[in-house]
């Protein structure tokens, strides 16, 4: 299957969070401040990409993180409300980028690309049980 058949560049998507303690450095590491985990803004930044593409998607068909290039730029609080951007920029056979964006308001949070591979479920699934997946 080529994604370029079916994504187009230009694609996007946002999701909004209300940042919650559990997503916060302090949460996973004793000592450090209750602000916006790096890694959970990441995970926003992934699911944001994919829900950009999703209805695109045939059935059987789903896109995995393969790539990030990301930089956290500022914190947020708990409870601070951050809206996630994503849209395709480039289209590959397999492989579709995005720009990805964390912002608080007007105060942009996090910046960056973010690289997503096409794959087929069931095929997938049988390379990881041949232990044969790359």
């Amino acid at each position: 299957m080529d994604a370029r058949d079916f994504i187009k560049v230009g694609m996007n998507a946002e999701r909004t969070l209300v940042v919650p303690a559990e997503r916060t450095v302090g949460h996973f590491v004793p000592g450090m401040p209750f602000v916006y985990a790096t890694p959970m803004m990441i995970l926003e930044m992934e699911m944001t990409a994919g829900d950009a593409i999703r209805a695109a998607l045939q059935p059987g068909w789903v896109t995995v993180g393969t790539e990030v290039d990301i930089r956290h730029l500022a914190a947020a609080l708990v409870g601070a409300t951050v809206r996630t951007t994503a849209k395709v920029v480039a289209v590959e056979r397999r492989v579709i980028r995005f720009e990805v964006e964390a912002s608080e308001g007007t105060r942009k949070l996090g910046e960056g690309r973010h690289a997503r591979g096409l794959v087929n479920v069931e095929m997938f699934n049988r390379r990881l049980a041949a232990g044969t997946t790359p």
